[in-house]
């Protein structure tokens, strides 16, 4: 769970990021109130593209984390399977 927690906020703290120097940039180059929706989906698109190369360690101790914990409850689950066959 902790790997979870740890890749959403890097996320999370690089969307916020790409979404302040949108603004940044969009204030310094028009100078005119800041619309809500436009730098919304540029920062979106920005970090997703970051955190693909940027977090991909990350993603890779997650996803072998989550495996992991697949593969032990498959175990646990055929184990059961297997007792209940027995009796």
């Amino acid at each position: 769970m902790k790997e979870f927690i740890v890749y959403t906020a890097a996320r999370f703290g690089i969307f916020l990021v790409a979404y302040g120097v949108v603004v940044g940039i969009y204030v310094l180059v028009a100078g005119t109130p800041i619309p809500v929706l436009w730098p919304l989906l540029v920062a979106a698109v920005i970090s997703t593209v970051l955190s693909i190369y940027l977090l991909r360690g990350m993603r890779e101790r997650f996803a072998l984390k989550l495996q992991e914990r697949a593969d032990r409850m498959s175990q646990r689950f055929e184990e059961m399977r297997a007792k209940e066959d027995h009796d």
